[in-house]
């Protein structure tokens, strides 16, 4: 009558033995399979590296420049789904585009180990600097006063013309198309402002060596610093042409 119940006890005793027999080798077969399979680097590394990257390079940008202003940095968000496999040397970074650190950038992302893969990595690096800006509309051919400009913080990332950063740079210069309020003045908008006239008396002076030959003219165009017009020896009638050295000067080569 104790046969029966004393059978299911090593049934029983049987079966936990195989489980436990096929659990050490389940766990032993999952061990094995993550030994062989590569860790995979979530996209969130990826971006804080790359941040971290873009960082370090925009800094040494400005200070071998010698630009000051500040900066920000954003690194586009990368699919969740990528997996990569992680790398066993330290990752590769590099500047794709453009060659600066300025503006939208695309970083280069690489792995050179035993598993090696490349991924590019999309950012903006914005760049803030006290500009020149139009402190109110101004026509073609105006000449720039302290009351026309001042001096604002821009992204000058966005400012593809170029810009200007020192009120010396347009006082006194003149706008070669109109400006609109609150406009960055770029380089391409100003052209130096005429300080001499047509029908201006003038010096004009001769130079060869350390001897200067000085006489009256009279000028026959407007001209503005560095330029060469057409002056009138008032002594002997002749028409040269002359550098614009100042207001009331120009200079002729003997």
């Amino acid at each position: 009558m104790n046969a029966q119940p004393t059978l299911f006890r090593h049934a029983a005793k049987t079966t936990r033995s195989r489980f436990a027999i096929f659990a050490c080798l389940a766990l032993l077969s999952a061990s094995a399979l993550a030994e062989q399979m590569p860790t995979l680097s979530h996209p969130d590394q990826l971006i804080d590296e790359t941040r971290k990257f873009l960082e370090q390079a925009t800094t040494d940008y400005l200070r071998r420049s010698d630009i000051a202003g500040r900066h920000e940095i954003e690194v586009n968000r990368l699919d969740p789904r990528l997996r990569l496999a992680s790398c066993d040397k330290p990752l590769t970074f590099k500047l794709e585009s453009p060659a600066q650190p300025i503006g939208r950038v695309t970083v280069r992302v690489s792995c050179e180990g035993s598993s090696p893969w490349s991924l590019f990595v999309p950012g903006q690096v914005r760049l803030f600097r006290d500009v020149i800006i139009a402190a109110r509309p101004l026509k073609r051919d105006s000449t720039l006063s302290a009351a026309d400009v001042y001096l604002a913080e821009r992204d000058v990332s966005l400012l593809t013309q170029g810009y200007l950063t020192s009120l010396d740079q347009v006082l006194g210069n003149k706008l070669t198309r109109p400006v609109q309020l609150d406009q960055a003045l770029a380089p391409t908008l100003l052209q130096l402002a005429e300080v001499v006239r047509k029908g201006d008396q003038v010096v004009i002076t001769a130079r060869s060596g350390g001897i200067n030959v000085r006489m009256p003219g009279e000028a026959m165009s407007d001209g503005a610093p560095g330029t060469q017009i057409r002056v009138k020896n008032l002594r002997s009638g002749r028409i040269v042409k002359a550098r614009v050295a100042g207001p009331g000067q120009v200079e002729v080569a003997m």
